[in-house]
């Protein structure tokens, strides 16, 4: 066996080791060395049609595996291709791997053709970015690896230079640096939080992504139950609590119209904990909503805030799971909000978005929850839809509803439902697109078709940008850049290699559906809607 191998080796060999197998972006001349490394690493390259659909495709095996994504665009376009896809993962805590084939340095001084500064373009979207070189391609491996994946999660970037990635490099890799052992508070601010705790009446729990992020999904749940404390969470969180549970008021951050009923219960709490909470993914409605010197409020996060978008009575820069042990241990259960203000509020929530339309956007989510099981992954792209879906979709395990949620990218849905069939083969998938997002990566289905796999697109077709249209109207201005042609999304399904529907009732789309479950191929189910369905519904 020889005793060197290439830099190119040494960076895939080090991804094996952090979980990853399967990645995704579209080859260059520049970046063949490293595919075939990857390959020979035993991790899967997939082409896509688009470096930015590869970056959602890759996210979405991630929130199934847990492994850092990877992301491989060649020189210059094709790497510049993905750099919303990049941002968006800084934005969303997503450690993806973003790897970038260049010239080497001393050729780039005279051949320009492509020639772009990979680094100064990532340098402020991701959490590091690096040029491979041969004397410390094992170290600079495990470092991606370790600053994607530690603290608050995100994207690192690695340029790798022609000649770097054939390189010979010693085949034995320095011992990987042990993660670091989750902290926990202690002290005097522990005692007071920990009376606080003991004596609230109306706590209540905001809860964001940092807790899907440090696996601390039980810890939260064990906390809610023994304190009897009703929990919110941000959209990404969904389902960190079954949103079926007695103690769960669903997600928040981006309708007004659930605002007005979440906002109240927050203002009346008198402990507030948040926990792994960024509140990124809020809209200015959640700026300063509590007031923490009047009501306790705990923060509990993986970095210090520096966001200001609230502020907290004591921040704890600590682990969530073991925050919410060091709290909790010996305490005594209190009974809360004794006057069923939680089940008050739920009952609010669900009359705030009825579920008996005949036909609308309402009753195609309404429909596609009662038809789909109760495992099915969903994915939705940005636009009045998601709003609304994101209210009304029950969530009953994490990662159960993916989205772009701080960054709100429109064309997410479809890849990310191609990642997500990819690495769960026997779940239903289903991804919701507005008709503008799915035109961005209608190309994506050629993928799917490629691939073999049958997830199921559902498109609402009202041929117009509804929010921003809805957002027009409301600011009287006049009505310019967001309609049209209605397009036909069934036709599209069955060029790529697909199935395609069109519905215009529950009856038809409840048919569409059950068919779509078990065929073969992937549907397109293309939903009728009227322009200005969601009027008075987000």
């Amino acid at each position: 066996m020889p005793d060197t191998i290439r830099a190119a080796d040494a960076l895939a060999r080090r991804l094996y080791a952090a979980g990853c197998r399967t990645a995704f972006g579209m080859p260059g001349g520049e970046v063949l060395t490293v595919i075939d490394a990857l390959q020979a690493a035993s991790i899967r390259f997939i082409l896509a049609k688009h470096e930015n659909a590869a970056g959602f495709m890759a996210e979405a095996v991630h929130h199934r595996d847990h492994a850092p994504a990877i992301l491989v665009g060649t020189i210059g376009p094709g790497t510049l291709n993905g750099v919303n896809t990049v941002a968006n993962a800084l934005q969303d805590q997503v450690p993806l791997i973003v790897i970038s084939g260049c010239m080497d340095a001393d050729e780039a001084q005279r051949y320009t053709h492509q020639v772009i500064d990979h680094q100064a373009v990532f340098a402020p979207v991701t959490k590091a970015s690096f040029r491979l070189n041969a004397g410390a391609a094992h170290t600079i491996a495990d470092k991606a690896v370790a600053i994607a994946t530690e603290g608050r999660m995100g994207p690192v970037h690695i340029d790798v230079p022609i000649s770097v990635a054939e390189a010979a490099v010693p085949q034995t890799a320095p011992v990987p640096r042990p993660k670091a052992s989750p902290a926990a508070p202690s002290g005097a601010d522990l005692a007071t939080a920990r009376d606080w705790l003991e004596n609230a009446q109306r706590p209540v729990m905001i809860v964001g992504v940092d807790v899907l992020n440090q696996q601390a999904q039980t810890a939260v749940i064990e906390f809610a139950e023994d304190h009897s404390i009703p929990v919110i969470t941000t959209y990404k969180a969904k389902g960190i609590l079954p949103e079926d549970h007695a103690l769960s008021l669903g997600g928040a951050g981006l309708s007004p119209l659930a605002d007005t009923q979440l906002l109240p219960f927050v203002q009346a709490a008198d402990l507030i904990l948040c926990v792994g909470y960024d509140p990124i993914e809020m809209r200015p409605g959640w700026r300063d909503v509590w007031d923490s010197t009047r009501q306790n409020v705990i923060d509990i996060s993986a970095v210090p805030n520096h966001h200001y978008m609230h502020q907290a009575t004591l921040n704890f820069v600590t682990d969530c799971a073991a925050t919410l042990q060091a709290l909790s241990d010996g305490l005594d259960v209190q009974k809360t909000w004794d006057e069923g203000e939680i089940y008050k509020l739920k009952q609010a929530l669900n009359t705030s978005f009825p579920r008996d339309d005949d036909w609308g956007p309402a009753a195609v989510i309404d429909t596609c929850r009662k038809v789909l099981p109760r495992d099915t992954i969903a994915s939705v792209d940005s636009g009045a839809h998601r709003i609304l879906l994101s209210q009304m979709w029950e969530c009953y395990a994490p990662r159960a509803l993916m989205q772009s949620s701080a960054l709100c990218t429109m064309g997410c849905a479809v890849p990310m439902a191609i990642g997500a069939k990819i690495a769960t083969p026997d779940r239903p998938v289903v991804s919701f697109s507005g008709d503008a997002g799915f035109l961005m990566v209608a190309g994506e289905l050629a993928t799917a078709a490629e691939l073999e796999i049958a997830p199921i697109f559902v498109v609402f077709v009202d041929a117009s940008l509804a929010l921003i249209e809805k957002k027009q109207r409301e600011r009287q201005l006049k009505n310019t850049g967001v309609d049209f042609a209605q397009h036909n999304f069934a036709a599209m399904g069955v060029a790529f290699g697909g199935a395609g529907v069109t519905v215009r009732s529950r009856n038809a789309l409840k048919t569409a559906l059950t068919t779509a479950m078990a065929a073969e191929t992937f549907t397109v189910i293309a939903a009728i809607i009227d322009q200005g369905a969601y009027d008075g519904r987000i």
